[in-house]
């Protein structure tokens, strides 16, 4: 999987490394990634890998408090009917949903038809409900492991609203440096061999920064796309943690939506060696409100 988008794809993001140090390397070796993995990395694109270790989000750790906007998308390959995956998304509205558009592109997987909210558990708790429309970003364009994904942000709208707390979009990402934290279901092992994928039961966080636009490929970050580097060693987003959230917080300690995980900041790494790129949530704030207002 070379990027969470392919599913695998947007699972992809980097170790923590001194700010101004590259965090990826033109030369390193690149591992093609299979379509199908790809894809498994968008859907389920809410996870991170990490070899020998309960913690996800590669190298991350279990769930420290409750987060109620969290959502667990379950997905099946759109090629491979026998893959189950799962991606991520938050919940911003009593029945609105923001996830990654490669988490809903028919041509990479098969929404399972319902997604969990609220619950630091990928198969239980939180509340059910049943997925009744999706909405893509008219200019989504996956990148297929050549390159970032473009508008790789998509809506999915609840049969019936929720009890639970939405979280806020911010109105501003933040400037590079800014602490964040990333979340998701995504895979434990960074293998590229989909079989071999470990999908956690309990939600896992990862602490994190913006990284500046440099610190990622040329041509992956920009003002729609964030750099994202991980504060712990040998850490990131991996397969399965696509369409999950990057949050910061406000003035007043109060988690906000930065970001949706979307894929590696660089081309041919795996999770835990280069740096992960997000969705600038605040950057759609104007799609959204308009989606959500026509489709209501």
């Amino acid at each position: 999987m070379d990027r969470f988008l392919s599913i695998a794809e947007a699972g992809h993001i980097a170790h923590a490394r001194p700010i101004g140090e590259p965090v990826f390397s033109l030369t390193s070796s690149r591992r093609p990634v299979a379509r199908t993995a790809a894809v498994v990395l968008a859907g389920a694109a809410c996870a991170a890998m990490m070899t020998g270790s309960a913690e996800a989000i590669v190298n991350g750790q279990d769930s420290t408090q409750r987060y109620p906007s969290m959502v667990s998308i379950p997905v099946t390959g759109a090629d491979d009917p026998a893959f189950k995956g799962v991606c991520g998304g938050s919940l911003i509205d009593s029945k609105w949903v923001l996830t990654a558009a490669h988490c809903v592109d028919p041509a990479l997987v098969t929404l399972d038809g319902t997604v969990r909210i609220g619950s630091e558990w990928r198969n239980s708790g939180g509340t059910v409900r049943t997925v009744a429309k999706t909405v893509i970003h008219p200019g989504y364009e996956n990148g297929e492991g050549t390159g970032p994904n473009h508008d790789d942000i998509a809506l999915i709208r609840l049969n019936r609203p929720v009890a639970e707390k939405p979280v806020r979009i911010a109105d501003k990402p933040g400037r590079p440096g800014t602490p964040t934290r990333i979340l998701g279901f995504g895979t434990i092992e960074d293998t590229p061999d989909r079989t071999q994928w470990v999908f956690p039961d309990r939600l896992q966080e990862l602490d994190t920064r913006r990284g500046a636009v440099s610190e990622c490929a040329p041509g992956y970050a920009d003002g729609t796309r964030l750099c994202t580097i991980s504060q712990v060693p040998r850490a990131m987003a991996c397969n399965g943690d696509s369409g999950g959230p990057q949050l910061r917080r406000d003035r007043k300690g109060r988690w906000e939506l930065i970001g949706v995980t979307s894929g590696p900041g660089a081309p041919g790494v795996r999770c835990s060696e280069g740096p992960g790129l997000y969705t600038s949530a605040p950057a759609y704030a104007g799609w959204i409100r308009e989606a959500m207002g026509r489709d209501g």
